[in-house]
């Protein structure tokens, strides 16, 4: 018998909330725990139930911000095995960048209108279940666009990286900081620097700050991927 995954999920628009109450409630895959409507009940749901994945809706009462970016932080803090799947209402690639902040695993960023397609948030809660990331092919194409030098090359970014480059890259979508990285590779934290640098160089992402080129640059790696 299939392990199922438990799920709580917050929206506070009615027909959203009940489109993916449907969704996930026909799913034999998925346990869901509760529903919620605003980002108190949703913490409250959290506590009470320790769900494998929460759905949640960016913009919620009572503060109508960003508070399932907020709840998304969080839990990489609190609860780090928590995968999150964060639905937004509209194409704003910064918010997939803040989502994204503290790394890619465990993480889905995936736009409402693909809840129409129920198999893409199905395949986003298995995947952050499972420790993996999606991100709307949308919000992914729109950075990629903003990231490099020539938006015809973003296809092929990735080829001009050393397999030394690309392993620190994979290592980086995972989450990792340059200890990290330098632990799992078996090389030193300034190798690990070293090539950060030479890959931001070469993926042109060498004019800002310094978390928004690791979050653009692991974009782009799960965008091949």
């Amino acid at each position: 018998m299939t392990t199922q995954i438990a799920v709580v999920m917050a929206e506070d628009n009615l027909l959203v909330r009940e489109g993916v109450r449907g969704i996930l409630a026909a799913s034999a895959e998925i346990s869901l725990l509760a529903v919620c409507a605003n980002a108190a009940e949703l913490r409250a749901a959290i506590a009470e139930h320790s769900p494998d994945v929460v759905v949640t809706d960016i913009h919620m009462p009572p503060d109508l911000a960003d508070d399932g970016i907020r709840i998304a932080r969080e839990l990489r803090r609190d609860r780090p095995g928590v995968g999150v799947v964060v639905l937004s209402s509209r194409d704003d690639p910064q918010h997939a960048l803040d989502l994204l902040e503290d790394g890619a695993s465990g993480r889905a960023y995936l736009l409402k209108e693909r809840v129409a397609q129920p198999g893409q948030l199905l395949n986003a809660i298995r995947e952050v279940a499972g420790g993996g990331s999606v991100v709307d092919p949308r919000i992914v194409e729109s950075l990629i666009h903003a990231s490099t030098r020539s938006p015809t090359s973003a296809p092929s970014a990735l080829d001009s990286l050393s397999a030394r480059e690309r392993d620190v890259l994979g290592a980086m979508a995972r989450g990792g900081n340059n200890t990290s990285i330098a632990a799992e590779l078996f090389i030193t934290v300034r190798a690990v620097e070293r090539h950060i640098n030479s890959l931001f160089a070469k993926l042109g992402l060498t004019e800002e700050p310094d978390y928004h080129r690791r979050v653009r640059a692991v974009l782009l790696y799960l965008a091949e991927n």
